[in-house]
Order: C-alpha cells, then structure tokens, then sequence
C-alpha cells in the first residue's frame, strides 16, 4: 500500500509589492490541480486572532511601541496561527503556503528595527519550535518599483499600511536584509527574480516545489499555468 504524503511549509518572503499574494494564490491551486489538500494563509494573520493584531499592526497603531513591542505582537499572533491552523494543516498532510512567516520579523524588526538578535532568535525559537518552512522563495526586485506596484494595486481612497508608509531608503535596507537571509539559509531559501513579469515568476517557483517537495510529480508533465483572468 501506497505511503500517506506528508505535508510541506513553504513560505513566501520579499518586500512591499513583490508579488508574493498573487503567487502564493497561483501556486495554491497548481499544487491543488494535483489532488493534495492545499491551505493558503498569511502573517500577519491566519486565524481569527491573529487576524485582529494584523490591523492593529498594520494601522500603524502598534508603532508606538517600538520594534520591539511589533515584534513582540507578531509573535502572539504567529503563536495563534501556527497553534489554529498551520500545525494542524502540517500534521493531516496538508501543503501550506504562507505569504510572510518568521523571516519577516528577522527582517523587519531585526535588521531595520535593530531588535538585539539574541531576542529575535529566542522568540523563534519559543514560538515556532521546529514548524520551520521547508522551502522559502524570496521575491527580489528593486525598492522602487515594488512601492510602485504597491501604490498602484492599492484600492482608490486606500491609506497605505504602517511599512508601506516607510521611505524608499528603509525600503532598500529591507531588501538587502532578505537576501542576507538567503545567504545565510542557502538549503531553504530561494531568490526569485520579482521584476519578471507574474507568470514567469511562478514557473519558477512551481518548477522549484516540484524539483524539491513534490518528486512523485517529476515524471508527469507540469500542469498548465494558471488563468489569471478566470475565477
């Protein structure tokens, strides 16, 4: 009898308008094509809890506690996530994607908050434990035009959020901050060109997933990109 397939954590990293929603959603249902449960889910948020300090954070309102205290709230609310939702995912064979995770904070918080790292490591390692992605793309473009795309996908009337607020310099430090990360993760990390247009981006990531999470598919064809205009 054929063995149960076990479930993976991917993660998808970058800075502001990288891409990674819409890529995350794409893969999402390529990896559904191939008949595996599939939970797509984003940090801040995830679970209902969590999706409450998501709006406290992002509206700016959280700020005034420091890097600290946001990283600090990002961790209560990763704590409800990984307990409510991904864990229990991972644990019936689930494949989850995650649009941001634990790297985000060692970003944020860490290299352009200035957080001590020894903090930033503790707090990991107490709230993720050993939930670590399997598999994490980080989605590289320059700074401007990921605040351009920013602006532009943002809804008419739409204030920006607490970190697309930051200036272009914060922007450039934070996107040398994840691809330190990579370097430093060369076995779970991934830098995808995100200046590409869309559709060659998820090739790229899909053809990644299928090399290194999903062998059992390398001997069928990959399935048909995604429709971006269908449902």
């Amino acid at each position: 009898m054929d063995r149960p397939l076990r479930g993976f954590f991917i993660t998808l990293e970058g800075g502001e308008g990288a891409g990674k929603t819409s890529v995350a959603a794409s893969i999402a249902k390529r990896i559904a094509a191939t008949s595996r449960e599939v939970v797509l889910t984003r940090e801040p948020g995830g679970s209902p809890r969590a999706e409450a300090l998501r709006d406290l954070i992002l509206s700016g309102f959280a700020k005034q506690f420091g890097p600290t205290g946001e990283a600090l709230l990002f961790s209560a609310a990763r704590i409800d996530h990984l307990d409510t939702l991904i864990r229990p995912a991972l644990a019936r064979g689930a494949c989850v994607i995650c649009d941001r995770f634990a790297d985000s904070t060692r970003a944020y918080q860490g290299a352009l908050g200035h957080v001590d790292p020894r903090l930033i490591a503790a707090l990991e390692h107490v709230v993720v434990g050993k939930t670590r992605p399997d598999l994490t793309f980080i989605l590289d473009l320059p700074a401007e035009l990921g605040l351009s795309r920013a602006t532009a996908r943002r809804s008419p009337g739409a204030a920006a959020d607490r970190f697309e607020r930051e200036g272009e310099e914060f922007h450039q430090a934070l996107r040398q901050a994840f691809l330190d990360i990579a370097a430093k993760n060369p076995n779970r990390c991934i830098v995808v060109d995100a200046a590409r247009p869309l559709e060659a981006v998820e090739t790229e990531i899909w053809e990644a997933i299928r090399q290194r999470l999903m062998p059992e598919l390398l001997a069928s064809p990959s399935p048909q990109s995604i429709d971006h205009d269908g449902p």
